[in-house]
Parts: C-alpha cells; sequence; structure tokens
C-alpha cells in the first residue's frame, strides 16, 4: 500500500484519468449510463435483501451494545462500598453519562434496523419519502451533550 497521497490520487482518478470512483447517477466517461434509472450499466444497485443485510448487521450492533451496558454496569457493582476512593464520584457521573449513551445508542440502532429493512421491503417509494423515514430519526435520536466542566 503507497502513501495516502497515491491512495487518494488512485480514488480520485490518478494520472490516467479513470475515475477510482463514480457516483451511480453520473455517466462514465466512456458513455455508458449511470444507475439513476438512466440506463446503462450501473456501479450502484439497491435490492431488498442488502437493505435487510444492512437492517439485520445494525440490529445486531444493538445486541451488542446491550452486552457493552450490561459489562459496563456489572463493573460498576461494589464501586460505591469502597467510599474511600475519592474519585468515586466523577466515575459515578462518567458511568451515568456512558450508560445515557449507550441506551440511546441500543435504541437507535433498533429504530435503524427497522427503517432499513422497511426501506427493503418498501423500494417503490420515492427517495423523498425514505429521505423522511430517516429525518424522523434523526430528530430523534440527537447527540448527548459532552459532560465534564460544566457549572452547577
Amino acid at each position: 500500500m503507497g502513501s495516502f497521497e497515491e491512495e487518494w490520487a488512485r480514488l480520485r482518478g490518478g494520472p490516467s484519468g479513470e475515475p477510482g470512483m463514480r457516483l451511480a447517477s453520473v455517466p462514465a466517461a466512456d458513455g455508458g449510463g449511470g444507475g439513476g434509472g438512466g440506463g446503462g450499466d450501473a456501479d450502484v444497485q439497491s435490492t431488498r435483501p442488502a437493505w435487510t443485510a444492512a437492517g439485520t448487521a445494525v440490529g445486531g450492533l444493538a445486541g451488542d451494545v446491550k452486552k457493552a451496558l450490561t459489562g459496563l454496569e456489572t463493573g460498576q457493582t461494589g464501586l460505591a462500598a469502597k467510599g474511600a476512593v475519592e474519585s468515586a464520584g466523577a466515575q459515578s457521573e462518567v458511568y451515568a453519562s456512558w450508560k445515557t449513551y449507550l441506551e440511546a445508542l441500543s435504541g437507535r440502532c433498533t429504530a435503524l434496523q427497522g427503517r432499513l429493512e422497511r426501506a427493503g421491503n418498501d423500494l417503490f417509494l420515492t427517495d423523498d419519502n425514505l429521505n423522511g423515514l430517516f429525518t424522523e430519526l434523526a430528530k430523534q435520536y440527537q447527540d448527548t451533550p459532552a459532560t465534564g466542566g460544566q457549572e452547577r
């Protein structure tokens, strides 16, 4: 593998002028059509099994996040009993922050799984309708604010 610059040049098209990557909706240099419904060979194709596989993979991530949360909770057990540890209060705040984050992340993965599978099942929908599904998800699950350093 070459340097970053060499790899980036290859992806951009490099000295040969041959594109390393191309959007499906953009016609090829040889006059072939893109994949955006205009005919010709498509570089990107959408199939129901691909959407379902993506949904299943994201659903698997939700399960992995729940396992991580269980491990986090197990590691937290008994910390309050130690009492003499001065950093226990700060650690408790970090734990609460991570617990909230992981619970939201698991919920986001579950919601995204449903939307991906629905997109695969409803391929006949317009792009605007599909985009609306993901816009709703973005509104529901926003990133959590950073912890620490805020005045109380």
